[in-house]
């Protein structure tokens, strides 16, 4: 098997992984997911499909190009998640990003995994040391990292 199919197939499965911790802290820990939460979940999800199918085609460089701006956007929505933290007075509580996040189809037919119940500013215990949208933002950028040299690196024939 190639590096770029090892890699990609490395990256969907700590992807989806992720997702599975998710779930956890949400219906194990009763951690209820905000809208940028949610956003995030479909960002690593994309990021996993997209590593999963670029290891199985022809030119995985596709999947490793989707990949890394998803992985991109997830900086970008994990960064603005720990913005709102550091300012306590911002939310994106019952807004109507909240309100589209709930009614798009994945929302009303899997509301377990993509409902949108939180509140972007509530103050969560740390999770070994860094907070949820700390993790999900180092997550992102080595996720990125990695798809940038899948993308960039030379294949050998």
């Amino acid at each position: 098997m190639n590096q770029s199919r090892s890699l990609l197939l490395s990256i969907a499965f700590a992807s989806f992984g992720l997702i599975a911790v998710a779930l956890y802290l949400q219906h194990g820990l009763d951690m209820l997911p905000c809208p940028l939460c949610v956003i995030q979940r479909y960002l690593f999800l994309a990021i996993g499909f997209a590593s999963l199918i670029g290891a199985f085609i022809s030119k995985p460089k596709i999947g490793a190009g989707i990949g890394l701006l998803a992985a991109l956007g997830g900086l970008v929505y994990a960064g603005k998640h720990l913005y709102v933290l550091a300012n306590p007075g911002l939310s994106c509580g019952i807004d109507p990003m909240e309100t589209f996040l709930n009614k798009i189809p994945t929302a009303t037919y899997l509301p377990f995994l993509f409902k949108a119940d939180g509140l972007c500013e509530d103050a969560l215990a740390p999770w070994f040391g860094l907070s949820i949208p700390q993790w999900s933002f180092l997550w992102f950028g080595l996720f990125a990292l990695a798809l940038a040299w899948a993308l960039l690196r030379r294949s050998r024939a």
